[in-house]
């Protein structure tokens, strides 16, 4: 009775069979959805260790330029100008190279200036009411409070309120610090600037090469994602194209602040002034692709409306929509390549084409916007390529 209860619940599926045998259970029925999950987490943890790898490679110079510049700010200090406290000197160095990357010289004046602030402010108070907890408090504040009046910005005022505590704690029999901690920011300062200009200056051309290829085939792998998902009216694909290019802005700011230090480097470094021409080029490009990048964000959005509401969707739409996502590709190498963006600028009219049969054979609601917001970032990605607003608005048909 028991074995025949077994070999009825068997033929129906409901008791796992052997393994070995002809039959599929449950076992055997677990293992495609165990193999999707491990072949997503390696997907997935193969996507991680690719960014993390390009991070590295765009990163690693400023690596580099800090570790040189605090070796030698230190050895400066300390060994040449026999300073009995050198430590501000690197740590100087290391702020103004990693934390103002493209934005040296702004950053040096910001340190000096928040240490002669603070400077002042502890002296001013100290030489009046001497040294202590609430004289700390005192000092912190004027010092703060004048970096404010100087319409000072954070970094002056942290290095003003750092230095007034340092001058607030020390005893009116201590050592004075004043001074060195000035000549500590100088040196500091002024040997990031030195390793950042002269010593190691990176390669601008190449380092938005590395910084925004990433990104911009990021856009456009989304793009593609989105406009297949258009095509096979998939919501979900639809959606996932839209969070990514959404998480993508974490990306997008990094790349604005590496295009901004090759831009410094290639006007202010002599090893690299023959570059200038092809940064502001891309310096150009970059005004016209951020509204092109916060517009495929918006259109994308509507697309997953557009699903949402089962519009009609000609073929001409999701094609349109890929075709733009190709031009952003085609338009970078082209840029960096120092070729006129002949093709980029075909292929983005074609989209803008695209987007209007689209249109013509008839739209909902959000498929409207979304051809009209394709021939608006058509229009921005021409002008981006170096036509006249009036050209690329023809072109894209605005």
């Amino acid at each position: 009775m028991v074995r025949r209860v077994w070999r009825d619940g068997a033929r129906a599926g409901l008791v796992g069979r052997v393994p070995g045998r002809r039959g599929r259970g449950l076992a055997h029925a677990l293992r495609p959805a165990r193999g999707r999950a491990v072949s997503g987490l390696a997907a997935a943890a193969g996507r991680e260790v690719r960014g993390a790898y390009e991070r590295l490679r765009t990163y690693f110079i400023v690596a580099l330029q800090a570790g040189v510049a605090a070796g030698q700010s230190s050895f400066i200090a300390g060994t040449v100008l026999e300073n009995p406290q050198p430590l501000f000197a690197p740590a100087a160095a290391v702020g103004t190279i990693a934390a103002a990357i493209g934005n040296r010289i702004r950053r040096t004046a910001e340190l000096l200036a928040g240490v002669i602030l603070g400077v002042l402010a502890g002296d001013l108070i100290i030489e009046v009411i001497g040294a202590g907890p609430v004289q700390t408090g005192l000092v912190v504040a004027l010092a703060i409070s004048v970096a404010v009046i100087f319409r000072g910005g954070g970094a002056v005022m942290v290095q003003a309120g750092s230095t007034a505590v340092l001058l607030g704690t020390v005893s009116p029999a201590g050592p004075d610090i004043a001074v060195p901690r000035t000549v500590n920011a100088l040196v500091g300062g002024g040997v990031a600037v030195a390793v950042a200009l002269l010593i190691l200056p990176l390669n601008p051309v190449r380092t938005v090469y590395r910084a925004a290829g990433p990104t911009l085939d990021l856009f456009a792998n989304q793009l593609t994602v989105a406009a297949r998902a258009v095509a096979e009216r998939d919501g979900d694909r639809a959606d996932a194209a839209m969070q990514r290019l959404e998480a993508a802005e974490v990306e997008r700011r990094q790349t604005t602040e590496i295009v901004a230090a090759a831009r410094e480097v290639a006007v202010l470094s002599p090893w690299r002034w023959r570059r200038r021409a092809v940064l502001r080029r891309y310096e150009h490009a970059a005004e016209h692709l951020e509204l092109a990048f916060t517009n495929s964000r918006n259109m994308v959005r509507r697309t997953v409306a557009l699903l949402d509401a089962g519009e009609p969707v000609p073929d001409e739409l999701p094609a349109a929509i890929e075709h733009f996502g190709q031009s952003l590709r085609l338009l970078h190498r082209d840029f960096l390549a120092g070729r006129t963006p002949e093709i980029a600028r075909s292929r983005a009219g074609l989209a803008a084409a695209e987007a209007r049969q689209a249109r013509a054979a008839g739209l909902g609601f959000s498929g409207m916007i979304v051809a009209s917001q394709l021939c608006v970032v058509v229009s921005e990605l021409l002008q981006a390529s170096g036509l006249a607003k009036a050209e690329a608005d023809r072109l894209a048909g605005i």
